[in-house]
């Protein structure tokens, strides 16, 4: 050994080593191997990681609002630990649309200064009937409502939007639809219409003359235009009619507007973390 270690750059001691890994392993125990310590101090906690991942299961909240509803439990994570865990344990959306990004101005708006209006299918039939989910949004609190109808008509939107004035906390000062009949008549009476320069107005925009609100339609084949309510009712899709089943009317009309109490007290990204019912006290 003496002899080796005159002739080798490395140290005795690495000769040594060698040697030894050698008689008990053969060539296999000359095989560089990682120095990567096995432990860290810093590693999340399991029991921690357990508890992200039961939330995760339980509520499919994203990464950021884990963290918020952590830090009422008293646990401090950051969101790209988060991030991480729900990742490693393929708890994160398997289909993703890459999309592509527009810079918008963001105006501030007051409560009430602009409400978005849409319906969504209720996804499956009830005794055979089909129902319908009127949604308003306010965009700047995120305070929402939900009712329940057996039709998407006029008499159905103007009844909605009738309620909605008289139950929102708040004065209603615009509203915007999509294009559909039953909210305007821009792209199919208007054109049946006797004078075209003065054409029959919709029901729903004299019952908005009447209460001084302004009416705003989106652009035809823009539904990113609607884009507040249109991600409200993806949340109700993946939270709500994914998860319950409705044996009749009065179950269903229970249950969501039980959920609608939920989503009105529920953290938002685009509020920083506050609710809706929070928000329209800042409003």
């Amino acid at each position: 050994m003496t002899a080796a270690v005159k002739v080798c750059p490395h140290s005795q001691r690495s000769l040594e080593r060698w040697l030894t890994e050698y008689r008990e392993h053969g060539e296999a125990g000359l095989k560089p191997k990682s120095t990567r310590p096995k432990t860290n101090s810093k590693e999340t906690p399991i029991r921690i990681k357990e508890r992200i991942i039961e939330l995760r299961k339980k509520t499919k909240k994203c990464a950021l609002k884990l963290k918020w509803q952590l830090e009422k439990e008293g646990i401090i994570v950051h969101k790209n630990t988060i991030q991480k865990i729900i990742k490693r344990d393929g708890l994160i959306r398997k289909y993703r649309v890459r999309k592509l990004k527009y810079k918008y101005i963001k105006v501030p708006l007051n409560k009430g200064e602009l409400v978005e209006i849409d319906v969504k299918f209720v996804p499956e039939t009830i005794r055979n009937q089909q129902y319908y989910q009127f949604t308003a949004i306010d965009c700047a609190s995120r305070w929402r409502y939900l009712k329940i109808y057996d039709d998407y008509s006029n008499f159905s939107s103007i009844q909605f939007l009738e309620e909605l004035m008289r139950i929102a906390p708040f004065r209603i000062r615009a509203i915007k639809t999509d294009n559909g009949s039953n909210f305007t008549n821009r792209y199919t009476g208007y054109q049946k219409s006797s004078d075209p320069l003065n054409p029959r107005l919709h029901d729903i925009d004299l019952l908005c003359q009447r209460y001084n609100i302004i009416h705003y339609l989106i652009d035809p084949g823009k539904p990113s235009q609607n884009g507040k309510v249109e991600r409200s009712h993806r949340e109700d899709q993946e939270k709500f009619y994914e998860r319950n089943k409705f044996r009749n009317l009065k179950e269903l009309k229970e249950k969501i507007k039980n959920w609608n109490e939920e989503y009105n007290n529920l953290e938002h990204c685009g509020l920083n973390g506050k609710t809706p019912n929070e928000m329209l006290q800042r409003c």
